[in-house]
This record gives C-alpha cells, structure tokens and sequence, in this order.
C-alpha cells in the first residue's frame, strides 16, 4: 500500500492505500495502539480487487490528536467522516478491529446511508467493573523523559499486550498462547507506539467507555462479525452476534496461522461481494 496526507482543516491525517478504482471503497480502522501499519499486509491482499484505505487514527501513528481533551469514539468517527469527505468519497465499506471495530459501529450509525457493509475484526463487550479496571490501568498516559524511561516502557508495553491480556496483571491465568510475535514486527509497534506516545491512550480509552452493548442492536447493515480463537475479544462473539440484527461469522482460526492474512482476506471479500 502506498502512503499519503490528506488535508484538512487545520489538520492531516496519514492513510495508506491501494487498489483500483471504482466500485464501493473499504475503509480499515485499526486496532490500538498501532496504527495503519499494522493492518497492511491485510490491506494490500484486499485491494488485489478493491480500492483500500486504511487511516492512522487522530492521536496514533502520524495523525495529530483531535483538539479535544478527551475524544469519544463519537468524535473519531466524525474524524473518519471528514477524512472521506476531504477525499471526495461517499459510500464505503468499513472494517474495524478492536478499538477501530468500535469507531466503524458508530461511523454505521452515524450515516447508515454512507456505510454499506461493516466488518468487525473483535468487538469488546466489557463488563462495566471491567472497563473500569481498563480505564484505570490499561493505557496510561505517557510523556517522554531525559532518562529515557518512556522507551523501554513501550517496548514492555508492547510485548507484554502478547503475552498476556490484560497486560498489567501477568497472572498465569492471563497468559496468551500466542507466544512472542517476530522482532520486526514487534519493533513496528513499539515505534507507531512511540510516534504518539503522549496522546496513544486517548482512543484505548475511549473504547474502554463505549457503550457498545446498547450500540450494536442499532447497525442497519449487514455485518460479518469475527474473531480469532485466540483473540482476547472472542469471548464476546457469540453476544455481539445476539446484539446485531443482521450478522453472519466465520471461523478464522489463530492469529499465528501462516496463512491467516489470506484466509481473513478471503472471507471478507465474499461477505463484500455478496
């Protein structure tokens, strides 16, 4: 995918693209605390027969913050709105994954003449005790500083989010099975990670309060809801699904599976061209 700046008032916003014209554009919302980056590999295997778009949420990656103290997800789906506008687009598809899952529900109910088909790559269903404990403890806010602690914070951070979910209470009962994902791509989160290290937590935590169990039941479109078997959120699969009116899954597998970009490719272009 190549890279680009779109202008806005009094902002830019990094996206990455690819793809030929025509047809429904698919946006990919990412998951927290990458950014753009870390959805491209599955971004260029979709756009082998879309045109593909894939944002660095305001306040991750190279997007500058929202000039607001404390975003709703709300706000980032304005914020995507205003990316398309600034890029002539209308209709689109959306694809979000964890955090980004959260900002493609909402840009659905926001403009549901806008938004044709939805996917949603693991959606948080928290309990209220548990968004709680997250807002707490799951993302904190981060400045640097001249010993340099904030740099092996992220790398930690990082790490440690593989490792074990939450990230902050690496109990045997929260150990991931995933094991360490390669250094390179380790190293491409922890550096999108230390882009925004001051204002990455604004969306983790936006996620964290939102409502998404009353927000669900209002999607209008056909939704492909997925989750990986070892994907934390695939325990709140089978709610989602209850919660949307019109939602259809497929098994993924594992998030470490050789050919998982390909199969996820594959099955979202089906339930696109359905």
């Amino acid at each position: 995918m190549l890279r680009a700046f779109a202008n806005l008032a009094g902002r830019q916003v990094h996206f990455r693209h690819g793809g030929a014209a025509g047809g429904v554009p698919l946006l990919m919302l990412h998951a927290s605390p990458g950014a753009s980056k870390q959805i491209e590999g599955l971004g260029d295997a979709l756009a082998s027969a879309r045109h593909v778009l894939a944002t660095d949420r305001p306040g991750n990656g190279d997007t500058p913050a929202l000039p607001i103290s404390q975003p709703e997800i709300a706000d980032y789906a304005h914020a995507e709105f205003a990316f398309l506008d600034a890029l002539g687009l209308g209709t689109v598809d959306l694809y979000g994954s964890h955090t980004g899952a959260c900002v493609a529900v909402e840009m659905a109910i926001q403009a549901p003449d806008r938004v044709r088909r939805v996917v949603l790559d693991g959606i948080a269903l928290f309990s209220d005790e548990t968004a709680a404990a997250y807002l707490a403890q799951y993302a904190p806010e981060m400045h640097p500083d001249l010993a340099g602690t904030h740099l092996p914070w992220a790398f930690q951070f990082c790490r440690d989010q593989v490792l074990f979910f939450p990230w902050f209470d690496p109990r045997t009962e929260h150990a991931r099975s995933l094991g360490l994902p390669s250094a390179p791509a380790l190293h491409s989160v922890v550096l999108e990670v230390l882009k925004a290290l001051e204002t990455y937590h604004l969306g983790y935590r936006a996620s964290f309060r939102y409502p998404a169990r009353s927000r669900l039941p209002l999607l209008q479109q056909p939704v492909l809801a997925l989750a990986a078997a070892d994907d934390p959120l695939q325990r709140y699969l089978k709610e989602a699904l209850h919660l949307i009116p019109h939602a259809v899954t497929q098994p993924v597998g594992s998030l470490r599976a050789a050919d998982r970009v390909a199969k996820l490719a594959h099955l979202i272009s089906v339930f696109l061209d359905s």
